[in-house]
């Protein structure tokens, strides 16, 4: 089946199959949609004297942002053995050189949709202002000539310059008009938690374009992420841990009054943690004691990606189906990241098909406003 009879098929039968956590990873090429004049704020691909395989980008002369460490073909195939989790995709898809190859690798996994999140951003980026508008400016430049290509299959969340809030909204007018259908927020922004006041502006301008945050894990706090990485922690205290809490944040928070339509995704912490949350929030509330508890994730239109490792049918016995998405993390390979996460989702027995058309089609079609 091409692509386009699959696309056809889906959205007749209204049963697409929606991968609410992709991404695209930065190349050189992601920087030659800067404007005249700002080429001094290109960042450069590097790496150290003494491992010329590492790569790393500088920005203004720093070690910045995030990039993955390549693996090698055999290191590649040792980590799927040994997680049982399949991370390996065609050249030129994760960068999104080949777009007609990323939807020929979709197809082959049963997905009519994927929604994009960038790389790079995970960690912290800049310092100046306007190298913060300039390599926000060019990041999504860069993915709308990728959506524009894909015939409705590639929607994104776009990268804002929180350094220039003003700045930031004219980026989400021009997302939104090049199919963006989120607004990416770290749960750390600087020394600011991703609920702060300083941020509502954004919040109202994505509620008025009916744009979702999308608050991927991620760490905007350099001295934050210093400080786990110096205990020897690694990416689940300083970007999963932070983006639980922020959610908790959002939770105890009245946002979902002061901008009703504004929808919230917590994307690739995995869903687990839900459960506590929930019972946390309660009995500090006190509503379970008054018979008043409901779904709090709902009320504050939040949606969670859940992953295989999770147990679902728990997550739907505790009444939080309404909150679940699933994603695969194409383009990446950590901890969250399996090509084949929605086949497995699908062939699990213990859900029913409508538990699956609701994760897999009903929740990302409402989260991301499709």
């Amino acid at each position: 089946m091409t692509t386009e009879q699959r696309s056809s098929q889906a959205v007749a039968e209204k049963t697409l199959v929606i991968d609410a956590d992709a991404h695209v990873v930065e190349t050189e090429r992601t920087w030659e949609y800067m404007d005249p004049g700002e080429e001094k704020y290109r960042p450069v691909l590097s790496s150290p004297p003494d491992n010329p395989n590492q790569k790393f980008w500088s920005i203004a002369g720093k070690r910045r942002g995030f990039r993955f460490n390549a693996l090698s073909v055999e290191a590649m195939k040792e980590r799927a053995e040994k997680t049982g989790r399949r991370f390996d995709t065609p050249e030129g898809t994760s960068d999104i050189h080949d777009v007609a190859m990323r939807l020929r690798a979709m197809d082959e996994t049963g997905i009519d949709v994927q929604i994009l999140f960038n790389t790079l951003w995970i960690e912290h980026v800049a310092d100046d202002p306007a190298q913060d508008v300039a390599m926000a400016k060019s990041w999504n430049r860069w993915v709308a000539e990728a959506y524009k290509a894909a015939n409705g299959r590639l929607y994104w969340n776009c990268v804002i310059p929180t350094l220039d809030i003003g700045a930031a909204l004219e980026q989400i007018e021009f997302a939104k008009e090049n199919g963006a259908v989120g607004v990416s927020i770290r749960p750390l922004e600087g020394d600011r938690v991703c609920t702060d006041t300083y941020f509502y502006p954004v919040f109202e301008k994505a509620q008025e374009l009916n744009m979702c945050m999308g608050v991927h894990i991620a760490n905007g706090n350099p001295a934050n992420v210093a400080l786990w990485r110096s205990g020897g922690g690694s990416g689940l205290a300083s970007f999963r841990g932070p983006t639980v809490l922020a959610c908790a944040t959002l939770l105890q928070s009245n946002l979902h009054k002061q901008f009703p339509g504004l929808r919230w995704g917590f994307v690739e912490a995995s869903a687990s943690w839900m459960p506590w949350l929930d019972s946390e929030l309660a009995q500090r509330s006190g509503s379970r004691v008054h018979g008043e508890h409901t779904n709090a994730f709902a009320e504050h239109n939040i949606y969670v990606t859940c992953q295989n490792e999770d147990d679902i049918p728990y997550l739907i016995a505790r009444g939080l189906i309404d909150s679940l998405v699933i994603g695969t993390d194409f383009g990446h390979f950590d901890a969250s990241s399996d090509v084949d996460a929605i086949s497995k989702f699908q062939n699990n027995p213990d859900l029913t098909a409508e538990q699956k058309r609701q994760i897999l089609f009903e929740n990302p079609k409402k989260l991301y406003g499709l």
